[in-house]
């Protein structure tokens, strides 16, 4: 179960966001079915951040969005978030191993 997040931050608000965001990738690395947390910032619009996440199954995924961090950083993004988080959901087709 793939699930890319899209982020806006509000303009003066990058800094803080980022600050968040990677805090909660070192809180999401005790998760045992989550298996790709990864976090991106767009190369020509600063504001704008992707999680790239991995999860072993749907109850991976129901376990992390459960966590008081999860709440937590949610609770925090409400002031930085320039409009809703963008939210999609996929399935893994094929990837390369290496």
């Amino acid at each position: 179960m793939i699930v890319v997040a899209k982020l806006k931050a509000k303009a003066g608000e990058e800094a803080k966001m980022e600050a968040a965001l990677r805090d909660m990738v070192g809180k999401v690395a005790q998760e045992s079915g989550t298996l790709t947390y990864t976090l991106h910032r767009h190369q020509k619009d600063p504001s704008r951040f992707l999680f790239y996440e991995k999860y072993q199954d749907a109850a991976a995924l129901k376990t992390h969005s459960s966590t008081p961090y999860f709440k937590e950083l949610f609770g925090a993004l409400k002031a930085l978030l320039d409009g809703p988080p963008e939210i999609e959901m996929y399935d893994e087709l094929a990837r390369l191993r290496k």
